[in-house]
């Protein structure tokens, strides 16, 4: 297999050092250059073009936005967003993945190196990931809507909430979306959110992505939807005409007293290497929801969500996977399709109508 060669853009000769020696580590990546500014990284792509650029956003000369805009109009490459944990910050890496960057690696203004040092493995997980989406060129005036490592063992959702046991309930008329997402999830949601009503069945979400950043991009969607979207507090009710998103380093899951859903937010560990984790959310509605529950599976590397669809599927929900030809990364849906817990493989456009004749039905 061809190892990954990356560029790494960042102003900080610290970030560059870390970056670089934490992604050769991985024995799936290969040469990793670095540039300080973006005006030194263009003539390193003029003489080998990466597979993948790892972008600072604040930069001498030119910033992370306007470059990354230039590289996926002209030429486009993979892109993985370096950003500081800023509200500022959070708002222009939103704006970057709207153009068409991967995903975000975020650092903190303190601390840098060892930040990333100990964020070692999600870094590289970014990074493969990004080696394997699929990269669309964009109008240079337009706004898209928009081993070396030691690993960790990897946790199941055991960890955070026990297996389902049986059927939770009977069917009722009152149904619940729970929906999960990770590299190219940001516009995936955009669409499928669009998409609903006003009077939409309650939905939960779990989206991988750091702290911080869900709240900005929960707030983003809600100027775009005609449904409510909120980044989720504990207690939250889930209610017709609202979405609720996970909030980045924590766990959501589904809940039920008496008639009412809600959700709690909590801390624990990595699931399946995320917090928080699809799988967290999926065992919640297979054990609280059942066949009460509509779960669908999107664009994202790695297994995140696959066994818990699976646990809603034998619980009685209808279950949905995002097709190849229409995830960036097809991942997760694949690993979900493979197990047998889709009952139906989607193109992204299909999924809301989908899930809409589900819950009137």
């Amino acid at each position: 297999m061809k190892k990954i060669k990356v560029l790494v853009v960042d102003d900080s000769a610290v970030t560059r050092q870390t970056l670089r020696e934490i992604l050769m580590s991985d024995t799936l990546i290969g040469d990793v250059v670095t540039a300080s500014d973006p005006l030194i990284a263009a003539k390193k792509i003029m003489r080998d073009i990466p597979d993948v650029i790892v972008l600072d956003v604040e930069m001498p000369r030119m910033d992370g936005l306007t470059f990354l805009r230039k590289i996926m109009s002209q030429h486009p490459i993979p892109v993985v967003m370096c950003s500081a944990l800023t509200q500022n910050g959070c708002e222009t890496t939103l704006r970057a993945l709207e153009y068409g960057a991967v995903d975000i690696i975020t650092k903190p203004r303190l601390g840098v190196k060892i930040f990333l040092q100990e964020s070692g493995i999600i870094i590289c997980d970014a990074v493969k990931a990004a080696a394997r989406a699929r990269i669309r060129r964009i109008s240079p005036t337009s706004r898209r809507r928009s081993g070396g490592m030691v690993v960790e063992k990897k946790l199941t959702a055991d960890v955070v909430i026990p297996p389902p046991t049986g059927r939770a309930m009977i069917r009722t008329t009152e149904k619940v979306v729970a929906v999960g997402a990770s590299t190219g999830g940001t516009e995936a949601l955009r669409i499928f959110l669009e998409a609903f009503p006003m009077d939409a069945p309650g939905i939960v979400i779990v989206q991988h992505m750091p702290e911080h950043f869900t709240r900005a991009f929960s707030d983003r969607l809600n100027t775009l939807c005609r449904i409510e979207v909120k980044e989720a507090e504990n207690g939250d009710s889930v209610l017709r005409g609202r979405a609720l998103i996970g909030p980045g380093n924590k766990h959501i899951l589904l809940k039920r007293s008496g008639a009412r859903y809600y959700v709690e937010v909590r801390d624990g560990p990595l699931v399946c290497r995320h917090r928080p984790s699809v799988d967290v959310l999926f065992r919640s509605a297979a054990r609280y929801a059942g066949s009460n529950a509509v779960g669908a599976i999107m664009t994202g590397m790695g297994d995140d969500g696959a066994q818990g669809m699976l646990e809603m599927k034998e619980a009685g929900a209808s279950t949905i996977a995002q097709d190849e030809a229409s995830c960036v990364v097809f991942g997760m849906p694949n690993e979900a399709i493979k197990r047998g817990a889709a009952d139906r493989v989607l193109s992204l456009e299909s999924i809301a109508p989908a899930v809409l004749r589900e819950c009137s039905g």
